[in-house]
This record gives C-alpha cells, structure tokens and sequence, in this order.
C-alpha cells in the first residue's frame, strides 16, 4: 500500500495533475497516473496530451495509499462518469484510506457520499455540487481522510498537503525548498 494513483480522465486540469505527479515523485513518493479511458494516450483541458503510467485495468487499486482526482472539465465528469473508479473511491473512503480531490473533482467525492459531514473545497460554483460537505472556499481543506484543493492556483499547496500527510512537515518543507518556494 505504499503506491498512490491520479487519475486522467478526457478533459483534466493539467497543472493540477502534473504539479501533484511532479511533487509528490520528488518527495520520493510512489505515484501512478492512471487514465480511465482504456488507451494510456489522455489529452487535458487545454490540448496537451500525457502518457498514463497504467490504464484503470491494470491498477490494483485495492492496494492504493492515496486516491487522488485532478479536477478540469469535462475531466470531472468523465471521472464522475466512471462507475468501476466511483466503486473503488468509496471502498477506499469506507476503510478511511486517503483520498484527494482538486478544483471541480470534489463534486465527485460528494457524489460517492465521502464528503457527508466533512468540510471541503473547491472551483467557485461547485460548492453546491459537493453532496453532505460544509464548503468552505480555503485553497486547502483536510477533514480527516480526506483532501480538497479549490483550483489551479491551490495545486502546489495540495500536493504540499498529501506529501506532509504522508511523510511529514519536513519532507513537504524539503521539497516545497528544493522548487524555491520557501
């Protein structure tokens, strides 16, 4: 349970997806992308086309640390569309494993009912999209195992977030220095 899996659907938000892969493999974190379109060849929001590391069939999901959602449209919806990974994001939440969502993506969680009674964030005009969830517009937000980002603006900050959840504040801190951010 050590590797983690993003998800590219059509339409993703690419700096929200690649910021993630990008911070979380420095910080020495096992991370897989994961295209749920069944060829690994997935084109983002704005035209740029990325190589998944697996398709949906060939990741053991059951065995994911972290779950995790890079929003975009129509990527949310396509990710929202997905039934075989709604049904692995709500047995990953029932176990209270970790699952993140960024920008339009937490309407997702919300959908699945990981979101009920849970304070979360997202893109402006989502809120009411996020099932059961308390919005509360913050670029960040954790209530317990789970992660939200507001938007492509927040996408260091939450990668940021699952590195220092999972390995500690130093290990965010040494990475977040190694880009020149602190």
């Amino acid at each position: 349970m050590n590797i983690s899996y993003l998800f590219l659907a059509e339409g993703f938000e690419e700096i929200e997806a690649l910021t993630v892969v990008d911070m979380m493999r420095r910080a020495g974190m096992e991370i897989r992308t994961v295209a749920i379109t069944g060829e690994k060849s997935v084109t983002g929001a704005h035209g740029i086309p990325v190589t998944a590391d697996l398709t949906l069939a060939e990741a053991p999901l059951a065995e994911a640390l972290w779950l995790i959602l890079p929003g975009g449209l129509p990527g949310a919806d396509n990710l929202a569309n997905c039934a075989p990974l709604i049904e692995a994001l709500k047995a990953h939440a029932a176990q209270e494993r970790p699952v993140a969502a960024i920008c339009a993506a937490p309407y997702v969680l919300g959908a699945c009912g990981i979101l009920k009674g849970r304070k979360a964030t997202c893109y402006p005009g989502f809120e009411k999209r996020m099932t059961g969830a308390t919005p509360t517009g913050n670029m960040v937000e954790i209530d317990g195992s789970v992660v939200t980002g507001k938007g492509p603006a927040a996408a260091i900050e939450f990668a940021s977030t699952i590195i220092r959840l999972t390995y500690g504040d130093e290990a965010a801190r040494t990475v977040r220095k190694g880009m020149l951010l602190d």
